[in-house]
């Protein structure tokens, strides 16, 4: 045997060697992320005792006398089993399919966002028009909206890939739907939502090449738009100047009293805080303590500890549907790769804002905390969303594995 028969037989049994460690790494790797799952169900039960601990004194009130104690329990775990089911029949749509219909399901979003505001059908509740009610339960069409603007931005972004450093032909369209949006969110009034959609497709656009410069000057144009509707509205107005001092007599029993009451919660649950149901804030002293402010009922009774483990669950969330996006992208899946950062852009802003206006860091606004809230509209379609994101990373998995999607 001379030496370049030697050096092929080792040759051959190294890479004999390396398909064996490749076939292994294959076999192991899941089919789906798992930990995200995890993460999700966590949120969603933690929301659940949370929402219940948040709402078992509300029947003490002459509001919600009829009410059992477990009302709001028993409703939220109902959303939660909608949700899930919901997001297990989402899974199974692929993301091409998605993408095939994204301009037909977002212009069916927008007919519901004009049916909302016709009286005698659209459900009105604190001075606020934003449900379709059926009967059994209510449709919040704006939350539908968060999921199909995502979806119409990434759909958007691939098509008109070749003309995202013009302005007239890569903006100026994807403003008009905007546009449209925000007049139709205005008019029932819901700024909370319309600020979270106009991030979601500002950020798919800037992820997908948007011009920098055209970029910085829109943003800032946004901002001057924004700042001009809160100006020229006086309620609004009030409500930022009750958060620039929220303790002034005026303001603390006045605009500034869910701010002033969800501090006094956090201030009372210190490190540790007061114990699962100890919270004195929940006893009608904090309004919506269920839904807007049930931040604060988690900082009053499971303390500093409880907060930052919420705040880290989330942030893990947002940044694995970046991982799950950059991944998608690098196999060029373009799509499905804006499509999960894009989901991602939306939990961590509402997130963001829910959290900063609990802690006082931004205007009171009524935006629920993702998967945790009282809601049902937001938990089933929060839920759908993610089980999109589950889907991006699965058929990245899959054709990593050399499989077929």
């Amino acid at each position: 045997m001379n030496l370049q028969s030697v050096k092929r037989f080792f040759g051959g049994i190294a890479e004999a060697a390396r398909e064996r460690t490749s076939t292994a790494k294959n076999a192991k790797m899941m089919r789906f992320d798992q930990y995200l799952i995890f993460a999700v169900l966590a949120l969603l039960f933690l929301g659940l005792i949370m929402v219940y601990s948040a709402s078992i004194a509300l029947p003490d009130s002459p509001k919600y006398a009829s009410y059992r104690n477990e009302h709001f329990f028993i409703r939220q775990a109902i959303f939660i089993v909608l949700g899930l089911v919901a997001g297990l029949m989402v899974f199974r749509v692929r993301v091409d399919t998605w993408q095939k219909y994204a301009p037909l399901l977002f212009v069916i979003t927008l007919f519901l966002l004009v049916l909302v505001l016709i009286p005698g059908i659209g459900k009105g509740v604190n001075g606020a028009r934003r449900w379709l009610s059926f009967r059994v339960f209510n449709l919040q069409p704006s939350e539908l909206m968060k999921l199909f603007i995502v979806m119409y931005a990434a759909d958007y972004t691939v098509r008109k890939q070749n003309f995202m450093h013009k302005l007239t032909k890569g903006f100026l369209p994807m403003a008009a739907a905007l546009g449209l949006i925000g007049l139709l969110l205005l008019l029932e009034p819901d700024l909370g939502a319309l600020g979270v959609i106009i991030c979601i497709a500002m950020g798919i656009l800037f992820l997908g090449g948007f011009n920098g410069i055209w970029f910085g000057g829109i943003a800032a144009t946004l901002v001057g738009i924004f700042s001009l509707v809160i100006i020229m509205s006086p309620w609004r107005r009030e409500r930022i100047f009750a958060y620039l001092n929220p303790w002034d007599e005026a303001n603390a029993l006045g605009k500034g009293y869910q701010l002033s009451h969800s501090l006094i919660a956090f201030g009372r649950g210190e490190i540790f805080g007061v114990g699962l149901g100890g919270s004195v804030e929940k006893l009608h002293y904090l309004p919506e303590a269920h839904t807007d402010f049930l931040m604060a009922v988690v900082g009053e009774e499971l303390g500093f500890v409880g907060v930052m483990a919420v705040i880290a669950i989330f942030y893990w969330i947002v940044k694995r549907a970046f991982e799950i996006g950059r991944q998608a992208i690098a196999m060029d899946r373009i799509f499905a790769g804006l499509l999960a950062q894009g989901i991602g852009i939306w939990i961590g802003v509402q997130t963001f804002i829910n959290m900063g206006v609990n802690l006082g860091l931004l205007p009171t606004k009524g935006l629920t905390l993702p998967l945790m809230s009282y809601g049902g509209s937001g938990i089933v379609i929060n839920c759908m969303a993610l089980a999109v994101l589950l889907r991006v990373d699965y058929e990245n998995r899959k054709i990593m594995r050399g499989g077929r999607i």
